[in-house]
């Protein structure tokens, strides 16, 4: 199939073309989602560079994946945890994020095994589980490096509820962990 300028390409149309790196389908690809994606960046970043930046890293890892999607849930779900996933490697390697996903403490990991399976997907998905208070404030302050005052003017709660839901956040992460690590022993 030779990619021609038309409106609007089937997602087995973009996905087969991305494969063969058509560049035509590559970009009405990035036209398509991107606008979602920067959207998805910018509500954890507030720097439009940056934003654009882990879009097109996201993008980068759809292009060089895109083989493996196996049309199992929507493409725009597909590309949105790659990017998620760009997103997240970005803070880890900035040293204002150095504690992206910290639990709290090292000792809080020792009662985990040291070979149990943290891949960010997984995590990321136990994240999304939490309450929706608990999720935000754990995402401001583990993902976005807010302080517990910056949350507080943020979300009109008081330092101590944010320190609170935090808690909650990193409580309820820890049993999940230590639930799956047990179903697996």
């Amino acid at each position: 199939m030779i990619f021609r300028k038309k409106k609007h390409y089937t997602d087995a149309e973009l996905v087969e073309g991305c494969a063969r790196n058509d560049r035509r389908a590559q970009e009405a690809f990035y036209r398509r989602f991107s606008p979602a994606m920067i959207r998805l960046c910018l509500r954890y970043t507030s720097d439009q560079e940056t934003a654009l930046a882990i879009v097109n890293q996201g993008f980068l890892r759809a292009f060089q994946k895109i083989h493996t999607y196996a049309f199992r849930g929507s493409l725009e779900g597909w590309v949105r945890r790659l990017v998620y996933c760009a997103m997240a490697d970005h803070f880890r390697r900035s040293a204002r994020y150095s504690h992206f996903l910290v639990l709290e403490d090292q000792e809080d990991l020792e009662t985990l095994s040291p070979d149990a399976p943290f891949d960010e997907a997984h995590l990321l998905k136990l994240i999304e589980a939490l309450p929706e208070n608990a999720q935000t404030v754990f995402r401001l302050y583990t993902i976005e490096g807010y302080s517990h005052a910056e949350i507080a003017e943020k979300l009109c709660i008081s330092e101590g509820t944010s320190k609170w839901y935090l808690s909650i956040a990193r409580q309820r992460l820890r049993e999940w962990l230590a639930a799956e690590q047990r179903v697996r022993s």
